[in-house]
């Protein structure tokens, strides 16, 4: 009985790394295309280069969408409040793949969504999120790290 439970064991043992191994880099992948954090994805607009920490839940217009300058490999959404009174123009950046997946375009409403850990984007029309802008210290927490078995 005790030669099964070894072999089980030797075999879990020399399988168990290289699935960690590709399990990580899987959800890397995955959480790199629908989420960053709020430093790298929001922005004020036009006036000056400060960040835009405190987005205003509510609707906005898809201004512009086009490639980032200075940004290979990202989208740059250039978004308006439909309330003016409400909130304030701001830019989104964020992976091609998550712009594509929510098949936006200009004129498209985008709903911004406050949340205990960041900002969630959703199409306003089909309530279906495509990106999320996580507030530093949880993008920090969530950071794939190397785990030794």
């Amino acid at each position: 009985m005790l030669r099964p439970t070894l072999l089980c064991a030797a075999l879990l043992a020399a399988t168990v790394p290289a699935h960690a191994e590709s399990i990580a880099i899987s959800i890397s992948g995955a959480g790199s295309a629908s989420s960053a954090s709020v430093s790298e994805s929001i922005e004020a607009s036009s006036h000056g280069s400060s960040k835009a920490r405190d987005v205003v839940a509510g609707d906005y217009r898809v201004v512009e969408i086009a490639e980032a300058p200075g940004r290979p490999g990202t989208l740059r959404l250039a978004l308006e409040p439909l309330d003016a009174a409400a909130g304030r123009a701001f830019v989104l950046y964020l992976p091609p793949e998550a712009g594509a997946a929510a098949a936006l375009a200009a004129g498209d409403v985008v709903r911004a969504r406050e949340h205990d850990y960041g900002y969630e984007f959703q199409r306003a029309d089909t309530r279906q999120p495509f990106f999320l802008a996580l507030h530093d210290d949880w993008q920090q927490q969530l950071a794939p790290r190397a785990v030794l078995l």
